[in-house]
């Protein structure tokens, strides 16, 4: 690190389970958000604010009106924009020693399969069951772990799939590909604004966890968060051998 990022950063230099060794990996790791909305707009301000050396992310859609009430990064100024140039502007701004990539368009296998091996870690802020599961079945194949995070209403939770951990169970082992889940949204379900707030902290909070590796992870273990009781439940998850994902893994 150079003079002024040890200044910009003293606050986690500061921290004995981060120091430089630490802060240094953010600096050399590159972080993938899918989903740009809810979730990745909380997510990502802090992973740049944080110094992740690289940052991509992907959307496909636009910013509208409703968006507004919960999507931080956005505003009324980019209301039309995709919402990762929208995203990647308000990055940019925020932290220009960074490195801030913006994919207009679908996450999708290939575009997956020829990023993963790039990345070193991946949040799912997505809202669509398919795409969950697409991710969740190529950080496997890729060995990347997964901050996978889900609000709606408000009721949120939040995991860590880590693939490289013979130990952890994969999304798949706990929402099977095979079941036939009616899909909802926040379109039609509505969604308490500072909930995804709080996951996408939270998600950024993991990834940091992660990358530096202090602390314990949310490795086979859920939080559930409930916005109405102010009450923070824990499942724990094991990886289910049988798993069609993760199965003949390890």
């Amino acid at each position: 690190m150079n003079d002024e990022q040890l200044l910009r950063y003293s606050r986690h230099v500061l921290l004995e389970d981060i120091d430089v060794d630490g802060q240094e990996k953010l600096l050399a790791s590159h972080v993938l958000v899918i989903g740009v909305g809810g979730l990745g707009s909380a997510a990502a301000p802090y992973l740049a604010a944080a110094g992740l050396g690289t940052i991509t992310l992907i959307d496909h859609d636009q910013v509208e009106l409703t968006n507004l009430q919960r999507q931080i990064m956005h505003s009324q100024n980019s209301i039309g924009q995709n919402k990762a140039a929208s995203g990647k502007s308000f990055l940019q701004q925020l932290n220009s020693g960074i490195q801030v990539n913006a994919i207009e368009g679908k996450a999708s296998n290939e575009l997956l399969d020829q990023l993963l091996p790039m990345v070193t870690i991946v949040l799912d802020c997505t809202d669509n069951f398919a795409t969950r599961q697409m991710i969740n079945r190529l950080c496997v194949k890729h060995q990347v772990p997964l901050v996978s995070g889900s609000a709606l209403r408000f009721d949120g939770q939040i995991s860590v799939f880590d693939s490289r951990n013979a130990n952890s169970p994969c999304y798949a082992c706990i929402f099977s590909p095979e079941e036939q889940l009616e899909e909802v949204s926040c379109a039609s379900m509505g969604i308490f604004s500072p909930l995804v707030g709080i996951i996408g902290s939270m998600q950024a909070a993991q990834t940091l966890q992660v990358l530096i590796g202090f602390g314990e992870p949310l490795v086979g273990r859920m939080l559930l968060w409930n916005a109405r009781t102010t009450q923070i439940d824990e499942i724990r998850i094991s990886r289910n051998p049988e798993c069609v994902v993760c199965g003949q893994t390890h």
